[in-house]
């Protein structure tokens, strides 16, 4: 494969917005739940566990350590499965949220190991502000093509399968991480089984709030729409949403029924945050045309997302016959 400058450029913007990803997350996590000892999912919250548990004497476990090995493990049992480019990107951020997670701790723990908590009491508070940051980061991570890794990577994996959104896979994982804290907090903090539990409830509002930003994140960012342009210009303005967008039109045959009239009636597939540049090329030529726009719940072919089905053996073998 020849490597031309837009790769370069394509891989430096992916390794650039992963970073400030990784930054945003580091902000949320340490800043706003780890002080609160807030439960989440994925290795972070395995992570956060084992902070508890070995914290009573104000020297735990530092996160970074933890984090780090979790993965490093999973990645060796997901080499087989992803590809090198997605592992490299996987293997950075793992590095570098390490780092970062274990500079933020340090900042965030005052001399007597004592962690600072930024919204005094307002432990729910602190939860909604930091729940909306992580979630928003892993949703910048993930659509440039990298990962926070851990349960990331076994949600990658399902979703380079399966068309499940990643905030789905990761709440199955989650449940099971949050629910082991319950022990930890009885046995090893001495926690009464109310106030164990209140830290439970507190982690399925985290799982939610995470995975519901990390959703819509994701989804407004590919989100797509479809046009009907009825118009007397259709040429110029196909000719312009082709060479100026560089993007397909269809051009359907049309009949109106009142006026008995034929007419050209164009069609295009795009994505949602690509509505205004077209609108401004179709005003620009016919400001008189009749334009429709709605949403679609998916479009999968060249130039938008892969249809991520798996087709049975016995259907290609049948497919093959034919």
């Amino acid at each position: 494969m020849t490597i031309t400058g837009k790769h370069i450029f394509n891989e430096a913007k992916d390794y650039v917005f992963i970073t400030l990803g990784l930054l945003l997350y580091t902000v949320g996590w340490t800043f706003f739940l780890l002080p609160y000892e807030i439960v989440t999912g994925g290795v972070t919250g395995v992570s956060a566990i084992i902070f508890y548990a070995t914290n009573s004497n104000g020297h735990g476990i530092p996160i970074m350590y933890s984090y780090f090995i979790i993965n490093a493990i999973l990645l060796v049992l997901a080499l087989k499965i992803l590809g090198w480019k997605f592992l490299v990107k996987t293997i950075y951020a793992i590095a570098m949220l390490s780092l970062m997670l274990g500079v933020a701790q340090d900042v965030v723990t005052d001399e007597n190991g004592k962690m600072i908590q930024l919204l005094g009491d307002q432990d729910f508070m602190s939860l909604i502000i930091g729940c909306c940051l992580t979630g928003t980061a892993l949703a910048v991570v993930f659509l440039n093509n990298g990962s926070t890794g851990g349960t990331d990577i076994v949600a990658a994996i399902v979703n380079k399968y399966r068309n499940m959104s990643l905030g789905t896979v990761l709440i199955f994982v989650d449940l099971l991480i949050i629910g082991s804290s319950f022990p930890a907090f009885i046995f090893a903090r001495g926690f009464t089984v109310t106030d164990a539990l209140y830290k439970i409830v507190f982690g399925l509002c985290t799982m939610v709030v995470e995975n519901f930003m990390l959703d819509y994140v994701m989804n407004s960012r590919r989100e797509s729409v479809q046009f009907f342009i009825f118009s007397k210009k259709y040429q110029e303005i196909a000719n312009a949403i082709g060479t100026e967008m560089n993007h397909g039109v269809t051009i359907l045959d049309g009949h109106g029924w009142y006026t008995g009239q034929e007419m050209k009636v164009l069609c295009i597939l795009a994505r949602k945050r690509e509505s205004v540049s077209i609108f401004r090329l179709i005003k620009m030529i016919d400001p008189n045309a009749f334009v429709s726009q709605s949403s679609v719940i998916g479009v999968y072919g060249e130039g938008f997302d892969e249809m991520k089905v798996k087709v049975k053996k016995q259907q290609k073998e049948l497919q093959q016959k034919e």
